[in-house]
């Protein structure tokens, strides 16, 4: 049916006479995963963008190619995640997202909507794109042509009885005047499904009473304004964690710390990535890793803190993973109580609070006013062992963590400052990389060899000490007068160095990849050899090298800045009662 209402409407309009442009400029937008380098590279018949199994497309690209008597420019754009809200998806992101149209200004000819037939067209993807194509003018949609990717995964359906057998398909056809187009981009060197293209885009050009998708001369300076702005702070932050680093490093300069047990507490909402982050501290698939549906979010998740522990030689590493709170919304009562129950479960207190941030999604107020909210009870003292771990690392791809600070704004801004510009990074497959590891267990001890002290301890408003109500009578670290003025020292030199002004820098240096992924899961598995899985063997070799380095590092701390095998882990989880939410 959709395919004769397109064909009707491509005879009628034909008859205008009117002569097709000879310069197409195509724009792609799209969830991530829905293939759209590989259609641009169909289109454009060459390797124009990059495409590899993980996130490469950043920043807009665009193209050119010549088929046949025509000349086309086709813009790539970022990719949002399939079921992520608009609020869900990062700032720098949706700016990408948005400033893809002044790639090919005045306009775009057409706006190719790309969507992926390998996954199925539900509600979270329906709202997704709803709320994403948003980003535009409401009239983009005279200009829109949903182009389906991965046709082979139709199978012996037509397009038409996909369309018709989901509703958001539907809706997506209304809203852009039952455009659409199959490509498979398996087939590249089929050159009549690009050709059918282009004569379905010429025909939307012909009946629209605007050529082209008008872009906005002052939002366009607005957003180049932004940029600039972003690309200065993100070279400002990195230059006071370099200036911080190098003066930290004099200051302790040949102190060493024997340190036996490293305590860490990860921090964090729902689907941050900190059951990940565990297993990487680890090297182990131990924290239980839950993928929960946006339908099924409502509902309460654990309310209990997890604790796993690992040897790295002789050095005891325990991670507790507290329990998150739903996106969007204040930490709950109950879960004040939980964190703060956290800290007696690695007695006699946590070396260091890691504040789990995926670089994936947003940061919002909300996210900030939580984790506030959550430390509060400790006291301001607090911060000076907490740091920032940003997962989902792979999500950067070639762009500088700063650069992300500064583009997501304030409320990570700060975040990032209260932390004493402390913090690290981790991909979400990086399981069997022992670097990204070392670094964070380097940061850590830095940290505890610039706090002069074994781990955290509760502090009074009176700035006193005193034992949390749960807590062992195991002796703690107590801190003298003289170290407390120290600290103050440091504190105070430390925030004049971020103060200072900012000296004429280079701009950063931008590689040119781009290109979002194709999400297609391995159906192989791990390959097994003679000695057992190579995932296996790579974490074992993994943790043999960590485990050497803390024999070796973790008395010889040189404070940098914010950039044996394990043995069998022992698990613990808590399951004393909680309150009542409503208390």
């Amino acid at each position: 049916m959709h395919e004769t209402i397109f064909l009707i409407s491509f005879a009628l309009n034909s008859a205008g006479g009117k002569t097709p442009p000879a310069h197409l400029r195509l724009v792609m937008v799209g969830a991530q995963w829905s293939a759209k380098s590989s259609a641009g590279n169909t289109i454009l018949r060459k390797k124009a963008f990059a495409v590899h199994h993980r996130r490469t497309t950043m920043s807009c690209e665009i193209n050119h190619g010549i088929l046949g008597e025509r000349t086309l420019a086709v813009v790539d754009s970022p990719g949002w995640f399939y079921n992520h809200t608009l609020q869900d998806t990062s700032e720098t992101d949706k700016h990408e997202v948005e400033n893809s149209v002044y790639m090919c200004t005045p306009g775009p000819h057409a706006v190719l909507l790309v969507v992926g037939l390998a996954a199925a067209f539900n509600t979270s993807y329906h709202r997704a794109v709803q709320e994403h194509m948003s980003l535009f003018r409401d009239d983009v949609w005279k200009h829109t042509i949903v182009l389906f990717t991965r046709g082979d995964w139709l199978g012996v359906k037509t397009v038409e009885e996909r369309i018709e057998s989901e509703e958001g398909l539907q809706w997506l056809m209304k809203k852009c005047g039952n455009r659409y187009h199959v490509l498979d981009n398996m087939k590249h060197n089929d050159e009549m499904q690009v050709q059918d293209l282009l004569e379905k885009i010429e025909e939307m050009w012909a009946g629209n009473e605007d050529p082209h998708y008008k872009v906005d001369p002052d939002r366009e300076a607005q957003l180049e304004a932004r940029k600039e702005a972003e690309g200065k702070l993100a070279r400002r932050i990195r230059k006071i964690t370099e200036r911080q680093s190098r003066i930290l490093g004099k200051l302790f300069e040949g102190e060493r710390l024997t340190i036996t047990d490293l305590r860490i507490v990860l921090l964090g909402r729902e689907e941050s990535g900190k059951s990940m982050a565990g297993n990487n501290i680890l090297f182990e698939e131990i924290f239980e890793r839950v993928w929960v549906k946006k339908e099924f979010q409502d509902q309460r998740r654990t309310e209990k803190c997890v604790k796993h522990e690992g040897n790295f030689g002789r050095i005891n590493v325990a991670v507790v993973e507290t329990p998150g709170w739903p996106a969007d919304t204040t930490a709950p009562v109950w879960l004040k109580e939980v964190v703060l129950r956290s800290v007696s479960m690695c007695a006699p207190g946590p070396h260091v609070f890691l504040l789990v941030v995926p670089i994936s999604k947003a940061f919002t107020e909300e996210d900030h006013k939580a984790l506030v909210e959550l430390l509060m009870p400790f006291g301001e003292r607090v911060w000076r062992h907490c740091m920032v771990l940003f997962t989902w690392g792979d999500w950067l791809n070639d762009r500088l963590i700063e650069e992300h600070i500064a583009g997501e704004g304030k409320s990570l801004q700060w975040l990032v400052e209260k932390c004493g510009y402390r913090y690290h990074v981790l991909n979400c497959h990086g399981l069997g990389n022992h670097f990204p590891v070392k670094l964070l267990f380097q940061k850590i001890i830095d940290m505890i060899t610039r706090n002069k002290e074994q781990c955290f301890s509760a502090e009074s408003k009176q700035g006193k000490k005193h034992k949390l109500p749960w807590r062992s009578r195991q002796s703690v670290l107590t801190e003298e007068e003289w170290n407390r003025r120290e600290q103050e020292l440091i504190d105070r030199m430390l925030r004049a160095v971020a103060n200072e002004p900012e000296e004429p820098t280079q701009p950063f240096v931008k590689r040119g990849a781009s290109l979002d992924g194709v999400f297609i899961p391995s159906m192989s598995g791990d390959a097994p050899s003679e000695f057992g899985k190579l995932s296996d063997l790579w974490r074992e070799a993994s943790r043999a090298k960590v485990s050497d380095w803390l024999k070796t590092r973790a008395g010889n701390s040189d404070i940098t800045s914010g950039i044996g095998s394990m043995s069998a882990s022992a698990s613990h989880v808590d399951e004393s009662p909680l309150p009542d939410e409503n208390d």
